[in-house]
Formats: structure tokens, sequence, C-alpha cells
């Protein structure tokens, strides 16, 4: 979803972008002295965190329960720099905060339990700083390094501070400078956008700080359906120098050598914390100049569980060069997923980068002994063959192409990530909800999701979840409505039913303009792409009544094409309920979700045959792809362009430039898909066109640089682009893909011959097998276009239809 709605739908750019490297970009990509350097060394997590890309620079592991990064700030402490905390605009930081999401559009995704050094005294109450005047500290990014697993920035009040990474915990170092205050401040109701509880306790007698924060609200102040809290998160530090005193806070009131505290933020009429509310304490340390070490354990059951995490994963001595050290192997064996060669410098950094932004969530959300709060908000333990319980799932977002390239590297996690939804669905009424934060629904942007997820999980490989039992359940949600589905509770944004208005889409077969959905076109879209996963859930689950069913379901895409829409050209566009066309006109979003008539017309991943035929034939519909791409000069117009232009900045263009294969010029495919590869990905902090929105663009990057992309939702077919780097080697358990390429570079887009396997192909896709069983491609890349590679009609990428009858 696009930021901040608050701020304006879109994040427009255009096509140049300014390269813009800085110390920071320097430094997050160096190597340390003495080392090789490895896939781990091309990480910038620096990249996205300028304008609108919403990355976060600090620690995590691969899907990570923590993630140990800092809080900046604007000068208005109730509400951070960004949705991610950080903004690399921002040159002010009030905390270093326990949890965050990478690229999400809407604030409230974590930001909780920020710690803060500060060298001055503290003589004020911390919530009653409203402006982040006195109690927060600027710096610069000279001083600051982003590495995988590794933060650190040396703040303008001379403390340095680094930053490092288990699973469910971390471990940080403050250096004050010697002779000055050396406190640290914990703001235990702090959390994004408010708390509605929290509590800390201090014991100096064993240098450990306890607490909780119970938090929520994401994307709360843009609906009264979401301003609430849904989940508890707890924390334990442990120290390794002595408390030498301490204080605490309660909104406007400091209480020296006071213990404890307790007190939220709680929320405003408007969604956000409430004006100089809040709690948390403080420690003194002796100002000796001596380094200052904290472990830090959270788990989302019990206080208990977090001490139990922290034992687990960072035992008491542990040295933070260990934790970095460690974090650096589990990073470097995660990239090395995917071994590439080839290439400058920059486009292995923006490659690697992408990839580990891919990688990032979901998250793990159960304990080391199994145990995890149910969307029930009870006690739950993973069982059978699951591994790990997982939260933070961005369905709308991930369902085009993340979740397709995490199963296909890691079929463990993408299974256990399938359980996970399923398991919550179970907990949540047979609901499944379409944008899950921690144990909590918050019913965030349109559709099904979790249909097409599911599917896309298991055809990449994840098959160890209750595949049957999952289906049963999406099939009842999808034929059963709910008083949720009436509900226009949330609406637009956040509207509470799995399925809105699922009683139109049963009896109208579209949902219409006037509906309990955020828009009744995007609506039908996304129930129609679910139907469609649907369907091949139901075949692989054994029910062929149900397959043929769900895809005839998925057919009634067609009730909204109006071919009189413009006098020119047919659309997908509103229709009312008696059947009738409101007015329209192709630059229109009503109806739509973050995207226009114009940019919706394209999304039918799964009957791209069936839209060309109804377009008039694929001559018009490439005649009206060169027009979506290109402005009225013939210059692309890829974002930023207007509402009748792509926008591959956003989700719902993102699948659009692979269409061109279905109409037998996949030439245009390469051509187009390289454009965005090299002018709206770069290695700079304003390297990501748009929200990452938890690595669904950084995932669509990842397959583009490979020369492959997961096109039709549920399915494990590949279309065929080309490849950047001249050798790429994906290592899977089930086998290998290898891509070589010799002549691949940044303006060799052209495919002019490719073999797999060794046998020549001239089709611009590849069947499921490939991507299960693994293969080897060789592409002869050009510069100038081939238009006859691929061009033949009935060697497209496949359709499905409708069943007729």
């Amino acid at each position: 979803m696009r930021q901040g709605l608050s701020l304006g739908w879109r994040v427009r750019r255009g096509a140049s972008l300014a390269f813009a490297s800085g110390a920071a970009c320097l430094l997050a990509g160096a190597v340390m002295a003495g080392e090789a350097k490895q896939p781990v060394d091309e990480v910038n997590p620096l990249i996205g965190s300028r304008h609108g890309g919403n990355t976060f620079p600090g620690v995590v592991l691969p899907f990570g329960m923590l993630q140990w990064s800092p809080e900046n700030t604007k000068g208005t402490h109730a509400r951070a720099a960004s949705p991610s905390g950080y903004q690399y605009d921002a040159t002010r930081i009030r905390g270093f905060s326990l949890t965050h999401l990478s690229g999400a559009g809407c604030r409230g995704a974590g930001g909780d339990i920020p710690f803060m050094p500060v060298t001055s005294p503290v003589t004020s109450s911390p919530s009653a700083d409203l402006t982040d005047s006195v109690y927060a500290s600027d710096f610069s990014h000279a001083d600051e390094q982003a590495r995988a697993g590794d933060y650190r920035v040396r703040l303008a009040n001379g403390v340095q501070v680094e930053l490092a990474a288990a699973t469910r915990s971390g471990m940080a170092s403050f250096a004050f400078p010697a002779g000055q205050a050396a406190n640290l401040l914990i703001r235990a109701s702090d959390s994004e956008v408010g708390s509605s509880d929290a509590s800390v306790a201090v014991d100096a007698s064993s240098r450990e700080v306890t607490g909780s924060v119970t938090s929520g609200n994401f994307c709360g102040y843009l609906a009264k359906a979401d301003q609430r809290s849904y989940y508890t998160l707890y924390f334990i530090a442990e120290f390794d120098q002595p408390i030498v005193e301490h204080g605490a806070w309660h909104d406007g009131d400091l209480k020296p050598k006071a213990a404890t505290a307790s007190g939220g933020t709680n929320y405003d009429d408007k969604g956000f914390p409430g004006t100089g509310k809040g709690s948390g304490v403080w420690l003194g340390f002796r100002p000796d100049g001596k380094p200052v070490h904290v472990r830090v354990g959270i788990s989302y059951v019990s206080l208990a569980n977090a001490r139990a995490n922290l034992k687990a994963e960072i035992p008491a001595g542990t040295d933070i060069s260990r934790v970095r050290a460690k974090a650096r192997e589990a990073w470097n064996q995660a990239l090395s997923k995917i071994d590439v060669t080839g290439g400058s410098d920059e486009q292995r950094t923006t490659f690697y980068t992408a990839l580990y932004h891919s990688l990032l969530h979901p998250n793990v959300f159960s304990d080391v002994n199994g145990e995890y709060r149910g969307f029930d908000q009870q006690l739950h333990r993973v069982e059978g063959g699951q591994h790990q319980q997982y939260a933070n799932f961005s369905g709308w977002d991930v369902y085009r192409s993340q979740l397709q390239l995490l199963t296909w590297l890691y079929p463990d996690v993408g299974s256990d990530i399938a359980q996970s939804l399923y398991n919550q669905a179970k907990q949540n009424n047979g609901e499944w909800d379409r944008w899950t934060h921690n144990n909590g629904g918050t019913h965030v942007m349109s559709g099904d999701p979790a249909v097409p997820s599911l599917a896309a999980i298991d055809a990449f490989g994840g098959h160890a979840f209750d595949l049957r039992g999952a289906y049963a359940s999406l099939a009842k949600a999808a034929t059963e409505p709910t008083a949720h589905d009436l509900s226009d509770d949330g609406c637009n944004v956040e509207c509470v039913g799995q399925r809105p208005s699922l009683d139109q889409w049963l009896s109208l077969h579209y949902i219409a303009t006037t509906s309990h959905s955020w828009g009744g076109a995007a609506e039908t879209l996304e129930d129609a792409t679910a139907d469609f996963a649907l369907s091949q859930l139901a075949a692989r689950a054994g029910d062929h009544d149900g397959e043929r069913r769900f895809l005839a379901r998925a057919g009634y895409w067609r009730n909204l094409y109006n071919p009189t829409a413009t006098p020119g050209a047919g659309y997908i566009q509103n229709r009312n309920a008696d059947g009738s066309w409101p007015v329209f006109a192709p630059d229109t979003e009503d109806g739509f979700v973050e995207g226009s008539a114009s940019v919706y017309l394209w999304m039918v991943p799964f009957d791209v045959q069936g839209l060309f035929d109804r377009m008039g034939g694929r001559a018009k519909a490439i005649e009206r792809l060169d027009r979506f791409f290109h402005d009225d000069q013939g210059h692309w117009a890829l974002t930023g362009a207007g509402p009748l232009h792509a926008e591959l900045d956003n989700e719902p263009s993102v699948g659009t430039p692979w269409l061109y294969a279905f109409a037998g010029q996949p030439y245009k495919t390469q051509e187009a898909v390289r454009i965005v590869v090299n002018t709206l990905w770069k290695n700079a902090p304003e390297g990501i066109p748009g929200n990452d929105d938890l690595g669904e663009m950084s995932s669509w990057y990842v397959w583009s640089a490979l020369g492959l992309y997961p096109a039709i939702p549920g399915r494990a077919e590949l279309v065929i682009g080309s490849p950047l780097f001249p050798h790429a080697r994906v290592h899977r358990s089930n086998g290998d893909v290898t891509i070589d390429a010799p002549g691949a570079s940044a303006d060799t887009p052209f495919v002019h011959a490719l073999t797999v396997d060794g046998k020549s192909h001239d089709s611009p896709w590849l069947s499921a097998r490939f991507a299960t069983e693994g293969g080897r491609l060789y592409f002869d890349l050009r510069a100038q276009a081939n238009p006859h590679w691929g061009a033949d009609s009935s060697k497209a990428p496949p359709s499905f239809p409708p069943p007729q009858g």
C-alpha cells in the first residue's frame, strides 16, 4: 500500500533518479579489512530509507522477531518520521526501538520500547518533551554505518551506539563520553502510534529492567475500526554495568529514585498518541567512559518467555561482536541462496539489498518453547510439522511475488507461513484477515489475498501445511457471507470483511458501485484472482467440483468489462447493482484502490488472453500497452506520468510489463522491465520506487534481475524476461536453477536465443516443473531487439478462461 494516507495516497516519482551515495552508503557496503567480499557485504540497508521506501536500517535476522533500529523525529514526539521509524532526511534520533516493519505505508507498525542514551541530567518528564528538543539527539550520516546485522551511529551528544540482533533478542552497546552524565531512557509506552498500557520495573541489584507494552493501532488514524490494541510485547533488559541511579515518569510527572512506572499514551480522537502521555524509566551509569552493554529478550507471550528467549539466544557473558558475527553468518547463508556474478558493484548491491529486504518478513512469532499468543488472545503452541508461528502478513502486497520468492528459497518457511495464516483464521472465527500485525487483524487494503498466497506457497514447494483444512476454511469464507462481509466498519481502507459484499458476488457476480468494499471494481478483480487461486487449491485438495466452480467464478471479472466505456476502447469499470454503468473516464479512481481504471485494466493475470480478446485481440492489446508505458511524446511513462499510465511504484501495475510476453512481443517485456531495473532502482537512500511493502517491491526486483517472473497467481509457471547478470545460481533443496547469460549487461536486455537444459526454447515462459525441480537456462542476449523470439502465439504463457457450459 502507499505511504501514510494522511500524507496523500501516492508517492509519485519520475523515471530519472538522482544518485546520492553519501558517506553512509559507502560505509554500508564496506568490507572489513582481511575479509573476502561475500553476499552479506553487498547489502546496503539504507536503500529505500528516503522518499517513501519506508525501510529501516537497523539490525534483524532473516524473518527475525526483533528488529532493533533508530526512531527518527522531525520535532513531533507523538509521530514518528516514517512508518518504519526511520527517514533518511530526518537527522535527529529519539530512541532505538525493538520492533519495526520494512516498507509499510501506514504508521503503527511497531516502534516498541525505545532505548535512548542521553548525556544530560533527567530533570523533566520525557513524555512532556513534545518537540523532542530535550531528550533526542542530532546525528550525521557520516557517523552512521548500516550493514546486514550490524548498525552503528555516533550521536551528536557524543554517545557511540552499536546494535546487534538474534532472532528474538538483541544486544546494544552505549559508549558514553567520559565525564558526562550517562543516562539511558527506556520509553516503555512510546510505540509508534501509542499504546493503551505499559509497565516497566528496575531491579538495580540484578542490573535488570523488565516490562511490557500493549499496543496495535496499525492504520488506526484512518478508521475507528483499528483504533485499538491487539498485542502485548514483553521485554527483559540485562546490563553489564551497575545501575547507580534510576528514576521514572508518568505523563508529565518525573519521579526521581522510583523503580517502577506504568501507563500507556492511549489514543486520541484521531488515532495518535495522547499529547504528553506515557511512562518509562531512566537509568544512570558511572560516567567513566566504559561502554554499557545490554542484552534484551522479547516475547509476545510473557516475561518468562522473554527471559527464556534471551537465555537461549544471547546468554550472559556474550560479547556483542559474537552476536554480530552470528548475524553476519545467518545473512550470508540466506543471501547465498542466490549467487550472482558479474555486473557492477552498484548492481550487485542493489540486487542483494533487494533480496535482503525480501527476507525480512513475515516474522517469527513463536518463542523458543513453541508458544505464541493467538488471534483469540489465548496461549497456543506450534504442533505437528510446523516449526514456527509467523506474523506480519501484508497480503494485498506480498501475494504477487514475495511469497513465491520466499518459498522458492525456503519451502519450510513458506509452509510454516501458510500454516500460520490458517492458525490465525481458526483463532479468528474462521476469518482470514488480509493484513495481519502480530496477533491482530487490521483488515487493511482490499480483496482476499490469503487465497492466492496459500496457493502460491503450495505451487512453489511449500507443501508442509494442512492444505485440505485450509482449503475448506477458505472455501467456506468464499461462499457464506458473514456479518463482517455485510458491514461498512473500517471502510474504505480497512473494511472488516474477509469478502466484503460477498452477497453481491454470489448474486450479481460482481461487486457493485455501492457496496461494503473499498471499491467495487477493484474488489471484483481481487475476488476474481482469489477465486482463481481457490480453484487451484481445490484441484490440489482433490475437490474437482470446487475447482470448476471457483474457476467459473474467476471469470466474473468479465461482468465489469464495458466494451463501450469510452468511444474508442473498453475498460473494466464500476457497475451499479441494477446493471447500469455510471459515468466513466479512464483516469478515474472511483471503484479502484490506489490506482486508476487505466492501471486496473490489466489486472487479470490468470486470464490474460481472455482480456486481450475482450479488447479486440492481441494487436489492440499491444497498442494499448504501448500507450500505457509511454507518454504522448513516446517517452517512457513508468511512474509519475499521470493516471493514464503505468505506476510501477505500486502493486497494481507491477505485473503489466510481463503482459507483452502473452501478446507475442516478449522483447517489449524485456525492454520495459530492464528500463525499470535500470532507472527506478538504485544503490541510494531513494533507491526503491515507492513503499517496499514488507519486501514485495524488492522481490519484484529480484525476480526481474534473474529474468523470470511468477505472473500467474497461485501457479508456478515463470514468464521469461532477461537476466541482468552473466551468471546466477539459485540454490534449492529440490534442484538448483542455473542462469547463464554471458552477454548480460544493463544495455543488453534482448533475448536472441535460449536453451533450457541444453535444448532450444522459444516460448517466453517456463513450466511449473522448472520452478519446482530446477534446471539450467542459457541466454544469448544482445542490445538489439529480436521481435521473432517467443512471438509464436501458440507458445504464449497459459491463460485460464472460465469453463464453458
